[in-house]
């Protein structure tokens, strides 16, 4: 992807993996030797198996996506952070035009997929342990194993060791102090969640930077 130099994402392990677990409904892309091909899918990541971990995920078996995988070409996978609009009424400095701040972390490798029935059923309970955790009236995952077998043969699960990451945070950097602190407060006032999200983003990215 297309990063300037000033919209460079972290580079920490730690921090691009905790990024990609907040944002975990993420877009897998693939090429059917003819055009792209794009599916929104939950994922999980696993630390180890590639040079910055492992995105364990699966599709539907109808999904066709699964089998460009037989190319042995890499795929991208794009985790989507907070993303607001930015207004130029917001700037000290101006003329000033309107712009859009977003973060986002492109994870590619190759995929491979499961085919060891234990460890697809293991990866489905993983997935909803990780999102019915601290909820009320939680969802423990059991069901009769006919009818569990019967939908893990409708799906398809993989993992891809990625073998390359990119971060790009487009958080006003290169704006003045004054313009910054304008954005921060109006997103951080706004009654938009996404929005305030961006705010304290770039609260830290700024912190970073002084």
């Amino acid at each position: 992807m297309y990063i300037p130099p000033n919209n460079q994402g972290p580079t920490d392990a730690g921090e691009v993996s905790a990024f990609m677990r907040r944002h975990s409904f993420a877009t897998l892309v693939t090429h059917d030797g003819q055009a792209p091909f794009a599916t929104s899918v939950p994922v999980l990541i696993h630390e180890g198996g590639g040079a910055h971990g492992t995105i364990v995920a699966h599709i539907a078996r109808a999904n066709a996506q699964w089998r460009h995988f037989a190319s042995g070409e890499q795929v991208l996978v794009i985790f989507h952070g907070p993303h607001a609009y930015i207004s130029p009424s917001w700037y000290e400095t101006q003329p000033a035009v309107p712009t859009w701040n977003y973060a986002a972390v492109h994870a590619y490798g190759v995929p491979q997929i499961i085919t060891d029935h234990d460890r697809v059923v293991a990866m489905l309970h993983e997935l909803v342990e990780a999102h019915e955790a601290g909820r009320e009236n939680r969802w423990a995952g059991e069901m009769p194993a006919e009818y569990r077998d019967k939908l893990v043969a409708g799906i398809v699960g993989f993992e891809i060791p990625i073998t390359r990451l990119e971060t790009k945070y487009k958080l006003s950097q290169g704006r003045s102090a004054a313009d910054v602190k304008g954005v921060i407060a109006a997103l951080s006032a706004s009654s938009d969640q996404t929005e305030r999200e961006v705010a304290e983003m770039m609260a830290e990215v700024h912190q970073r930077l002084q």
